[in-house]
């Protein structure tokens, strides 16, 4: 037996260097969006692109074993489309939930019926599980408290509307995986 088939046998899968390099493009992108090194003078800052390149890299390297089920399709144009339209998507359900929350903090009655529900969702992979538990979590009003490997969400939610796992799903879960599906699946 060879020293890579021993490694496959013990669990440790090699992993493609096509997933990394997508990875540090990603990370490294981000990076230059998010700090945007150009002067005041329109020149490149050489400094903080080689920090964001060095860091691109240690992610790509450390962290490659988060990203493990279809990274690589992040490279396709519609999923970035599905991003864009996601976001959007996701920034007015942040917007209506805290809008939601203030209404019931503020009234003189405190109308909340907090409690945690149940709910399956539809999605396969783990990356997109993790986005839409992230997702509910920053939406005001609810906050994921448990994912199991089967796919059942365990939420709090601050104001109960059902306890049936398929409402309950349709009201959290559904707004947001046909997208994270498009996205990640």
């Amino acid at each position: 037996m060879n020293p890579r088939e021993h490694r496959a046998d013990i669990g440790h899968e090699r992993k493609p260097w096509s997933e990394r390099i997508v990875l540090f493009v990603v990370a490294f992108t981000f990076w230059l969006l998010l700090v945007w090194p150009v002067g005041d003078d329109g020149r490149w800052l050489w400094f903080d692109v080689a920090v964001g390149a060095a860091m691109a890299a240690l992610v790509a390297v450390v962290m490659r074993s988060m990203f493990r089920q279809n990274f690589i399709r992040l490279l396709n144009p519609r999923c970035w489309f599905w991003m864009v339209v996601y976001l959007f998507v996701f920034t007015w359900y942040v917007l209506r939930g805290g809008f939601d929350v203030v209404y019931r903090v503020l009234h003189p009655a405190m109308p909340i019926s907090p409690g945690i529900v149940r709910a399956r969702t539809t999605l396969e992979t783990d990356t997109a599980r993790i986005v839409l538990a992230n997702s509910i979590t920053l939406t005001p009003g609810t906050l994921s408290v448990d994912v199991t490997p089967d796919g059942v969400f365990y939420v709090h939610w601050v104001n109960v509307l059902s306890e049936e796992d398929e409402v309950v799903a349709e009201l959290i879960l559904r707004r947001f995986e046909w997208f994270i599906r498009r996205i990640f699946e």
